[in-house]
């Protein structure tokens, strides 16, 4: 399977990696405790029945405290814009997103359509407990 896309292309660091790291498109600086929209210069058509999810890169946040807001970012089979993500510096330091940076990652993945039905649901050992429900 082949995922068509536009502009700078997605790549994998290594053939079996599931995530198809994305680069910035822009140079731009992410003061202390802020967040920044950042654009991916890509645009890419993911398959029916598949969703790309936009996810965050571990080293950049293991290194420089730079996570994202939108985790993941949903990509429907139908949007054709240009993928953009929003960055947030959780360092006390100002970090500067160079263009061409891999500061993403894609996962193309299939779901299954499912139709919200209405009805009395089965009951559980853990219930609606919420948060914790299966401990600390």
């Amino acid at each position: 399977m082949t995922l068509p896309f536009q502009g700078t292309p997605p790549t994998r660091a290594h053939a079996d990696d599931a995530g198809l790291d994305l680069t910035a498109a822009e140079t731009l600086v992410i003061p202390s405790g802020q967040r920044r929209t950042v654009r991916l210069g890509t645009a890419v058509s993911i398959p029916t029945g598949h969703v790309g999810l936009l996810c965050p890169r571990s080293g950049l946040a293991a290194r420089h405290g730079i996570t994202t807001l939108t985790v993941p970012g949903i990509i429907d089979a139908g949007y054709r814009g240009e993928l953009k993500i929003v960055l947030y510096n959780t360092d006390p330091a100002p970090y500067q997103v160079r263009a061409g940076d891999r500061i993403a990652q894609l996962v193309i993945v299939p779901f299954t359509h499912l139709a919200p039905v209405a009805q009395p649901l089965t009951t559980t050992d853990r219930g609606a407990a919420g948060f914790g429900s299966t401990g600390t």
